[in-house]
């Protein structure tokens, strides 16, 4: 088979080895010559997994017709505010219903389209069939064969099986789950909850203050899901609880990186300014946030850290308004 990994980040990358783990090729499209010549040649990617080393089987290519022609997977891991336009611009170099196998978590900005909207209308012409990758994966720990499992959200039968034998390994177990909504929901309002987890660990308040967070923040993940068509239950699960305790609690998350350093008082622009990575929590802070007002649904933390993030607020007043807010039922 022909594998196609789109997005040479530190995500991509691990996927990238772990469908090479089982003796599989597969090549990932870059947009820099030198990231292509240092994975082919050095076969590491010192950028986004430095200490780490690639599998052989692992290839870098920066010619994207070359890469897409036959194709029998294609593997997303462009980040999510930039996927819609690599789709829009290389719509026409994708093979007809191509199995499409999404890793971008997030909402896009402006049009609040979930990723599986993204794909379905930029690709609309080559009917693709769609399946979302998500869960508690940090990529450093999937390339070192650090034991984790995940989910594969997908409505269709053949290639829920598919992908599952395409990425399960002894070190890597996929689920499946039909509910997608669910899943692109989970994957995406988690990283909210973990920049507003730093940020209470970042005031140091505690682990009742997270606790706390983690378990609000899935009710309001769940809220939100469920009014867009997803299923509760999803959301106690790997995309959903799972992924939100990790990236709350775990020191490789980007997310809570940036909570972190705004509770400690530094300023958004100069912590994204020194990140390589993309923390995809910041922009869909902003798409979440705009949805909830259009549907009405009350999302008071991610209110909150939309505040902190654009609208200067202190982060120790949005920790105690949302302590203070009216008193209710669970």
């Amino acid at each position: 088979m022909k594998i196609v990994v789109i997005g040479g980040g530190s995500w991509g990358t691990a996927l990238a080895t772990v469908v090479a783990a089982k003796g599989q090729g597969v090549t990932i499209w870059v947009r820099g010559a030198d990231m292509a010549r240092e994975i082919n040649e050095q076969h590491t990617n010192t950028r986004y997994l430095p200490g780490q080393t690639l599998p052989l089987a692992v290839q870098a290519d920066t010619d994207l017709e070359a890469v897409l022609h036959g194709a029998d997977c294609i593997v997303l891991a462009v980040p999510c505010q930039f996927l819609g336009a690599v789709l829009r611009a290389h719509a026409h170099l994708f093979p007809d219903q191509p199995r499409i196998l999404c890793a971008s978590k997030g909402l896009e900005l402006g049009t609040l389209r979930t990723m599986r909207q993204v794909v379905e209308q930029e690709l609309a012409d080559c009917g693709p069939r769609y399946a979302m990758l998500s869960g508690p994966s940090f990529a450093a720990e999937v390339v070192a064969q650090m034991p984790t499992a995940v989910t594969l959200g997908c409505a269709d039968a053949e290639l829920a099986e598919f992908g599952q034998n395409l990425f399960s390994t002894e070190m890597f177990r996929v689920y499946a789950n039909a509910d997608v909504t669910g899943v692109e929901l989970g994957g995406a309002v988690k990283n909210i909850m973990a920049i507003a987890a730093g940020i209470a660990d970042g005031l140091g308040f505690g682990q009742n203050a997270r606790a706390a967070l983690i378990t609000r923040g899935l009710s309001e993940m769940s809220r939100l899901g469920v009014a867009l068509g997803g299923q509760a239950q999803t959301f106690m699960g790997l995309s959903g609880m799972g992924d939100l305790v990790l990236t709350c609690t775990g020191d490789l998350s980007r997310n809570r990186r940036v909570g972190l350093a705004l509770g400690q008082g530094k300023k958004l622009h100069d912590i994204l300014a020194g990140m390589h990575n993309v923390a995809e929590g910041v922009k869909t802070t902003q798409a979440v946030h705009a949805l909830g007002k259009s549907l009405g649904i009350e999302l008071p933390i991610t209110a909150q850290v939309h505040a902190v993030l654009f609208e200067d607020k202190n982060p120790a007043h949005a920790v105690r308004e949302l302590m203070t807010r009216p008193l209710r039922e669970e």
